[in-house]
């Protein structure tokens, strides 16, 4: 399964101090106003005065505000990768000493982007909403890392299943439940249910 599952964007090149300086203040300033508020809200003036930078410095590193959102955001996606890859089990594949059933490993995957969205909902919320969600480098490792469950539990047609059982986890979704007062733990229950349901 390793060699199949690419990490999200590949290494960042090597830059000069003053730009990976002008890269911290904006990534530092921008964590804070996607935190404090509405992120759809936040603009890139917004975020060049609150780095304290000019606008042409901003968009030469970022064409927009999504994609400084998934900068700050690729390294939470990267670290639940690497579990996926190499941790113990459910979550990932162990040893290979002992097999988990499929179920059981999407339902940890499930709880795993449960506890990922509830800490950075924000970030989430201002790199991959709409139709840009489907065109990040996590989004095409969560669909590689589904499909192969669900060819393992033998369902027909994985890579279209794989998209509807992660249909759950977008991000507008999850707010709109925990706005409603639904704790991380029902969500996670649920899709739970919804993994043994399918894969079980």
């Amino acid at each position: 399964m390793t060699t199949e599952l690419p990490m999200a964007d590949g290494p960042p090149p090597r830059e000069r101090a003053d730009a990976a300086r002008n890269r911290a203040k904006v990534l530092a300033a921008a964590g804070r106003l996607f935190a404090e508020g509405d992120p759809a809200a936040v603009t890139m003036d917004d975020i060049a005065r609150a780095a304290g930078i000019g606008r042409g410095t901003l968009y030469r590193r970022y064409p927009d505000r999504a994609s400084i959102a998934r900068a700050l955001l690729d390294e939470h996606e990267r670290a639940l990768q690497e579990r996926l890859l190499r941790g113990a089990p459910p979550l990932g594949p162990g040893d290979g000493a002992g097999t988990v059933a499929p179920a059981d490993r999407l339902a940890a995957f499930y709880a795993a982007m449960v506890e990922l969205l509830e800490t950075h909902i924000h970030l989430v919320l201002g790199a991959e909403t709409g139709a840009a969600r489907y065109r990040t480098g996590a989004y095409a490792f969560w669909r590689l890392h589904v499909a192969h469950l669900a060819r393992e539990a033998g369902r027909p047609d994985p890579e279209v299943l794989a998209d509807q059982l992660l249909a759950p986890l977008a991000p507008e979704l999850f707010r709109h439940q925990r706005e409603a007062g639904v704790t991380p733990a029902r969500i996670a229950a649920g899709l739970a249910a919804l993994a043994h349901g399918t894969l079980g």
